[in-house]
């Protein structure tokens, strides 16, 4: 008889539930599915914003984009919770076999989530720019408020694609993940504090 294959849908889990599987060793659930959900409550924060923005500036047309893709942004992270664990599927079946090869590739594959993490709350943060130009004083907080939360999400994901990185046999692959780090580090910390400063300090 076949093993039967339980599959764990995370965003579905309730916060308790999701926080429990995170703190499990033995959970499939790690960082990266962590850093998609606090991505999905920055982006979410951003939509409220947007939508306080829409109402205060109702024939803005950058506002109602700013909302749509407040929307189409936290969807997306809500997805990226699951595909995560699925990207390090590759890596656990490379393991069990032993052969470097596929491990070697499986670590590419394992960090590919976090990394587009990472650009797209860097969007996200570019977004938030625009917004904290438009938006009344009353959504400035929630601004940068969801500053905040992208901010440790990118951070924590970028973590996660050194981790994967520094599995690598490369040299090259190595450096190169680590310096694209810091060079995106560059560009995105000081986004995030022009939306700080825009809000209020």
């Amino acid at each position: 008889m076949a093993e039967s294959i339980k599959i764990e849908i995370f965003r579905k889990k309730d916060a308790e539930d999701f926080t429990k599987a995170l703190a499990d060793p033995d959970s499939r659930a790690q960082t990266g599915s962590g850093a998609a959900i606090t991505a999905a409550v920055s982006a979410a924060l951003l939509e409220r914003a947007a939508k306080l923005t829409r109402a205060f500036l109702p024939e803005n047309e950058r506002a109602d984009w700013l909302v749509r893709n407040g929307e189409i942004l936290r969807s997306y992270m809500v997805n990226l919770i699951d595909e995560d664990v699925k990207a390090r599927g590759p890596y656990r079946r490379a393991m069990k076999e032993g052969d470097e090869r596929k491990i070697e590739a499986a670590t590419q594959v394992a960090g590919a989530v976090c990394s587009e993490i990472v650009g797209m709350m860097a969007k996200g943060l570019e977004m938030l720019e625009e917004l904290a130009g438009l938006c009344p004083d009353e959504a400035k907080h929630l601004v940068a408020e969801s500053a905040d939360l992208a901010l440790a999400s990118l951070r924590a994901a970028m973590r996660v694609c050194v981790y994967w990185g520094d599995m690598s046999s490369e040299d090259t692959r190595r450096y190169v993940i680590r310096r694209e780090n810091e060079l995106q580090w560059e560009e995105i910390f000081p986004r995030y504090q022009r939306v700080i400063e825009q809000c209020g300090g």
